[in-house]
């Protein structure tokens, strides 16, 4: 079996963040600055997060960009 990456290079895991909605106010949490509001439904862009989010290719899962 091959694997795709080294030994060691094992991503930190998302940590998690604060903030208030920009839309009603409500304290919410969210991972790496990415957030969702279960109170009235807003979201911020995902390029507002603090890392980039992975690929396909970070998926262990993926098996090509062919696949079905």
């Amino acid at each position: 079996m091959h694997s795709r990456k080294s030994p060691g290079s094992t991503p930190a895991p998302p940590e998690i963040t604060y903030t208030n909605c920009r839309r009603c106010g409500t304290e919410i949490a969210g991972l790496d600055g990415r957030y969702a509001c279960g109170v009235c439904g807003w979201t911020n862009h995902y390029s507002e997060g603090y890392r980039p989010l992975p690929t396909a290719r970070d998926d262990p899962d993926w098996t090509g960009p062919h696949c079905r």
